[in-house]
């Protein structure tokens, strides 16, 4: 049977060089599925995505490291897909300027700001009503806060349709 050691180290092995990166590597008995992402800019500076060439490339990289013959499996590389949580901090830092969706583990949803990202820290911009001195009603104020990954339960980008 496959273990998802080997694939990660396959995966991370020919990742090594490029501006893609591992997200995820799940195996369940002969499925293999391994997500990747891409912090790459293109020509014309934009965020690159990952390409299918880049998928069929790294599926080859990985089935190269194993005896097909001894090893009977069946392999999914894809791109992690917009609207997947985030998993590990090299997406945090693509996604630095960007709106976000943050659900802490105490429940509390925001949509906010993504300011930076330091370590096992994110820091976020959000619209927060607050009591102002000498006001009668609260007034929306922009509250900027870190978290710490540990009390985040998930993270999105946000995609606004307006």
């Amino acid at each position: 049977m496959i273990e998802k050691g080997d694939i990660t180290r396959a995966a991370e092995e020919a990742l090594a060089h490029k501006d893609l990166f591992l997200v995820e590597v799940k195996v369940h008995g002969d499925e293999v599925e391994v997500f990747i992402d891409s912090d790459g800019r293109g020509a014309d500076g934009r965020p690159r995505g990952v390409s299918v060439d880049d998928c069929i490339e790294l599926t080859r990289a990985i089935e190269a490291q194993f005896d097909r013959d001894a090893e009977d499996f069946s392999l999914t590389v894809s791109s992690a897909g917009i609207g997947q949580p985030l998993r590990v901090s090299r997406q945090y830092r693509k996604l630095v300027g960007r709106n976000v969706e943050v659900v802490l583990v105490d429940g509390m949803k925001l949509v906010a700001v993504l300011e930076g990202v330091e370590g096992d820290n994110i820091t976020l911009s959000y619209p927060e009503k607050q009591k102002v001195e000498g006001k009668k009603r609260p007034e929306v104020v922009t509250v900027t806060k870190t978290f710490s990954l540990a009390d985040i339960k998930t993270t999105k980008e946000h995609i606004d349709f307006k």
